[in-house]
């Protein structure tokens, strides 16, 4: 990446999806009743055969707001609110799994949020009961919770354990106390590096940080030192992510001073920074924001062709349906995405129906299932063949996505794909561009719809 100059990654750094999903989330449709009827009849079918499964936990609850954050949450410091919330928990996944085929295995599971620690142990030792008492998990399962370490106890870490979690994600952002304070998150180190310990000492082995570049006060120097920090804790995997600054969608963010933020040469520099300083220290760089240990999981799903992507990112485990439970949560199961309702009171008032809280839905036609195969292949296998496309879906490639291909062609002079040989491949450069390279190929951009909603693409 250090031939990678500043001017070219200015030029690609434009506003783009980040395919945890194709089609992307903005394309969901308002759920009617039939939309409902039809997505409950298709999974009945679907389940008369097992399947893997990932499940997936929204716990909404956070104790303080972060002024960057974008996620659905719930500010309270009330903790009893957690209980309410897992009744009604319980009762959507009553709903799932009454429609699961009894011999369906779940592969994995992951707590987000808001903040899953906002629970209390027992709180969470109620939650792990649920789930194992109406899903079949095995000793493979994978479990990842994410962690805020400045409201994490030792009792939380090993409650976690004792319910099977074997994975953590903990939200770092900066070490560094200006910019803590600059974005209302203060988390001395010793935090961090206490939870990470207990994390450890209870089994729980595979540790992945979560940063953020571009933050307010933020500088070269200030977040190389807090690259210093999280790799003295020997994290497993790290995401490193771009801040994306949309205050007209995310209010909260108004609340920062835009004057502290680094310049666009600045940000941009801290990218380069962390791709050379990590991979120099013996990480990997997988692509998009996500770095993983070169003898890590993550990196052999990479070599092996069995990575893939959804919607908490990068992952070792293709095919799994993924239901996702609580307000907001987006499953995908087939060829079906739906979304949650985001209003708290509504979810509640749905499942005291014995409704499903379904608001959006998205059945996908074949050229969406198509174009979603290939926008996969090229974020997780970095490259795709136009015979193994066309055996599998019945096209002549260069036919079908001739305009994606001319677009295409503009990344391939600048040495980020290579197109021959019926094949196109991504250069080891080019994964730094992979969602504009995916760009190429989003039927729905391409139809000239605004990008607005989404972040930067650098």
């Amino acid at each position: 990446m250090k031939d990678v100059s500043l001017d070219l990654i200015k030029k690609y750094n434009v506003q783009g999806p980040r395919y945890t999903s194709y089609p992307t989330a903005v394309q969901f449709q308002e759920a009617e009743e039939d939309d409902v009827a039809s997505l409950h009849q298709y999974l009945i079918d679907r389940n008369a055969d097992p399947h893997p499964i990932s499940l997936y936990f929204h716990i909404p609850f956070c104790f303080s707001l972060c002024w960057y954050c974008g996620c659905t949450k719930v500010i309270t410091k009330d903790q009893d609110r957690g209980d309410l919330y897992l009744n009604y928990l319980e009762k959507e996944m009553d709903q799932v799994a009454e429609m699961l085929h009894p011999d369906s295995e779940v592969v994995q599971i992951h707590f987000g949020g808001g903040t899953p620690t906002f629970l209390k142990p027992d709180q969470l030792q109620r939650l792990g009961k649920a789930i194992h008492s109406r899903f079949n998990l095995t000793n493979e399962t994978e479990f990842g919770v994410e962690i805020d370490p400045r409201k994490c106890t030792r009792e939380h870490i090993q409650m976690l354990a004792d319910i099977g979690c074997n994975r953590a994600s903990l939200g770092v952002q900066d070490t560094n106390e200006e910019v803590q304070k600059a974005i209302h998150r203060i988390q001395p180190f010793e935090q961090t590096k206490q939870v990470s310990e207990w994390l450890r000492g209870a089994g729980i082995d595979s540790i992945n940080f979560d940063l953020i570049y571009g933050l307010p006060l933020q500088r070269l120097n200030t977040f190389r030192k807090t690259m210093d920090d999280v790799l003295s804790l020997a994290p497993d995997r790290l995401a490193v992510y771009s801040y994306a600054h949309i205050p007209s969608m995310m209010p909260a963010q108004k609340l920062l001073n835009e004057e502290d933020m680094p310049s666009t040469d600045e940000k941009l520099s801290m990218l380069q920074l962390s791709i050379s300083y990590l991979t120099d220290n013996g990480y990997r760089f997988i692509g998009m924001d996500h770095f993983s240990r070169e003898d890590e999981e993550l990196s052999q799903a990479m070599d092996d062709g069995t990575l893939q992507r959804n919607f908490q990112g990068y992952s070792t485990l293709a095919g799994a349906d993924l239901y996702a439970f609580g307000m907001s949560g987006i499953s995908n199961v087939g060829e079906y995405y739906w979304q949650n309702t985001k209003e708290l009171p509504e979810y509640y008032n749905i499942l005291d129906k014995n409704e499903s809280p379904v608001a959006k839905v998205l059945h996908l036609c074949k050229d969406d299932k198509l174009r979603h195969h290939v926008i996969m292949q090229i974020m997780c296998k970095m490259g795709l063949s136009f015979d193994e496309i066309e055996e599998k879906w019945g096209i002549v490639f260069e036919d079908y996505f001739s305009s994606s291909l001319e677009r295409l062609s503009e990344l391939q002079a600048d040495g980020f794909v290579e197109v021959s040989n019926n094949k196109i491949t991504i250069t080891e450069r080019g994964r730094l561009f992979l969602r504009n390279i995916a760009m190429c190929f989003d039927k729905y951009l391409n139809r000239k719809e605004s990008t607005r909603s989404f972040s930067k693409t650098v």
